[in-house]
């Protein structure tokens, strides 16, 4: 009996394991925010590429993956967090914030992204009032939309500011975060 009991034991400490794996597989991974040396062209197109509607060139076979392929990138918007960086209760763009906007420019006039808009959404962290958040982060991104149309001529038709406030923190558990005040460029199609 005493085998059994430990064979029973075993079967459910893996059935307990394999359900805490299931249920961690399920959580969706923290949205990294690009900064530094992590801003580069290749990566911000990497990022904000399209892909089609899902089930798009679904095959009713298997397909062989390529050695060395990066995974297939789910269907939907591109989407890039990036630490813009401005003054204090400002929508001035600090010169490294320029500098980080500069490379998301050229990613943007890439052939890879051409034919897409942009959406630039602010956010602020929630130290503020929910209005004032909600004017600054909108002040943000069309400060972000005019810089990107005026110093590179991305034309403005392309681009769609979006203020939304301290609504969607990326770090829950320190408000003053810099990754709260940041700004994410969503692209989509036409």
């Amino acid at each position: 009996m005493n085998a059994l009991h430990r064979a029973l034991a075993r079967l459910a400490m893996a059935a307990t394991l394999l359900s805490c794996t299931a249920v961690q597989a399920q959580q969706p991974a923290a949205e990294k925010v690009l900064k530094g040396k992590e801003v580069t062209e290749s990566a911000l197109i990497d990022a904000l590429q399209v892909e089609g509607p899902a089930g798009a060139g679904a095959t009713r076979g298997f397909k062989a993956a390529q050695p060395g392929a990066a995974p297939p990138k789910p269907a939907g918007p591109g989407k890039a967090n990036l630490l813009v960086t401005f003054g204090t209760d400002s929508a001035e763009l600090t010169t490294d914030a320029q500098g980080v906007l500069d490379t998301l420019a050229r990613a943007m006039q890439s052939d890879a992204l051409a034919g897409l808009s942009f959406r630039v959404e602010g956010h602020a962290d929630a130290r503020g009032d929910a209005d004032h958040n909600m004017k600054l982060s909108q002040s943000r991104a069309e400060s972000v939309a005019r810089y990107l149309s005026t110093r590179h001529g991305i034309l403005a038709e392309r681009l769609q500011a979006q203020g939304k406030g301290s609504s969607e923190p990326l770090n829950k558990s320190r408000v003053d975060a810099p990754e709260n005040r940041r700004v994410t460029i969503v692209s989509q199609r036409g």
